[in-house]
């Protein structure tokens, strides 16, 4: 088999800069595109995209699911979806290129579409782990924090709680973008790398004094301390030097952020073994909140404001993205609907969940009408 084929390789080209400068996508995105590219390249033995027949097709997804992935097992549902999506969306591209409309058919590119089956496995949810705010605070009181290293740690997961952050928000923000004072983040989707760059502002949540005096204390130590200016970041990355014994180790705090979010899952990892608890992502701290909003909103109003301090457009997504019933607490509510109760209730009520979904309805038709209304012609208009 060949090592590659120039066509090909000049095709993948354009398409990456088609995906980035055309499409938007993050880097990210256009690798995973180029990874599943590679996969169908290797099971045609490297043949030019100008001789596809759609038995490559058909042969590349009745061997997909028997392909190793990366731990060695079979690929999952979801890896499969995802690598024949890519595919679909890169042949429809290919099939309106110069030199290729004549050779590629738009529709061969379904034969890329997944099956239903496959799509139902990938976009199941699972139940994982989500800790209350009273195991969050455990944890931080579980944390040592005598080296500015150890307080850093503890600061970033205190930081999640207070926030709701992401973990690319979390590697990303600067001093500046905290106010102690008026208690908020400002998330800037110019410097932070906030979902789809989103620009907002996060008050912090009602979570406690303890996760608040450790931000505090933290950003005492790298402005009072250690002179961090605005600009320099607010979790830093790990300063490395020579020890006496010539062994690179630990050092303290250097002026560098995170590049990427591994460090960050790796500082909650530590943390949750070191606590004895099972490992718990940054991520499922905002479900974490979403569960305490559910819990203490009242009206629409105080939801919409909820949903917003997360980051949301609009309030359904975090009610339901975020806000499924867990598994134990689902099998108490219909043990305890067997019992006779007050008609009053110790989270949203019916009204107000109501009130909240006739309100998304209403953006959504206002949508809609919006980007159906026939736009006015140049000529004549005043």
């Amino acid at each position: 088999m060949p090592k590659y084929c120039p066509e090909n390789e000049r095709v993948k080209r354009d398409y990456s800069f088609f995906l980035q400068a055309a499409s938007g996508k993050q880097d990210a995105t256009i690798d995973a595109a180029l990874r599943a590219i590679e996969r169908f390249e290797t099971s045609t033995g490297r043949r030019p995209f100008s001789k596809f027949h759609i038995e490559q097709a058909r042969s590349f997804r009745a061997s997909l699911g028997d392909q190793p992935g990366p731990n060695g097992r079979p690929l999952s549902a979801a890896t499969i979806t995802s690598t024949l999506k890519h595919l679909r969306n890169f042949f429809l591209w290919l099939s309106r290129e110069p030199g290729y409309r004549s050779r590629l058919n738009a529709n061969d590119a379904n034969y890329f579409t997944p099956s239903d089956q496959d799509r139902r496995i990938a976009a199941a949810r699972r139940e994982g782990p989500v800790p209350s705010v009273d195991e969050v605070l455990h944890l931080l009181r579980a944390m040592p924090a005598r080296t500015a290293i150890e307080k850093r740690n503890r600061a970033v997961i205190a930081f999640t709680l207070l926030t709701g952050a992401r973990d690319g928000a979390l590697a990303s923000f600067r001093v500046k973008h905290v106010s102690l004072a008026a208690g908020t983040v400002f998330q800037d989707g110019r410097e932070v790398n906030t979902k789809r760059r989103k620009t907002f502002v996060t008050n912090f949540f009602p979570v406690g004094s303890e996760p608040l005096e450790i931000v505090t204390d933290y950003v005492a130590l790298l402005t009072n301390e250690l002179g961090f200016g605005p600009d320099d970041p607010l979790f830093p990355a790990t300063q490395m030097a020579q020890s006496e014994d010539r062994n690179f180790a630990a050092v303290g705090l250097s002026r560098i952020p995170w590049r990427s979010t591994g460090p960050i899952r790796q500082v909650f990892r530590d943390a949750f073994v070191a606590a004895g608890q099972a490992y718990v992502n940054p991520h499922a701290f905002r479900k974490t909140l979403v569960r305490l909003g559910e819990a203490l909103c009242r009206s629409p109003e105080e939801w919409k404001a909820w949903s917003q301090n997360l980051g949301h457009e609009s309030e359904m997504t975090t009610f339901v993205g975020y806000g499924e019933v867990p598994g134990h607490r689902q099998a108490e509510i219909i043990r305890a609907l067997a019992k006779p109760r007050d008609a009053s209730t110790q989270s949203l009520d019916l009204a107000t969940l109501e009130a909240i979904v006739n309100k998304a309805v209403l953006n959504a038709t206002s949508q809609v009408a919006a980007q159906n209304k026939p736009a006015m012609g140049n000529s004549g208009d005043v």
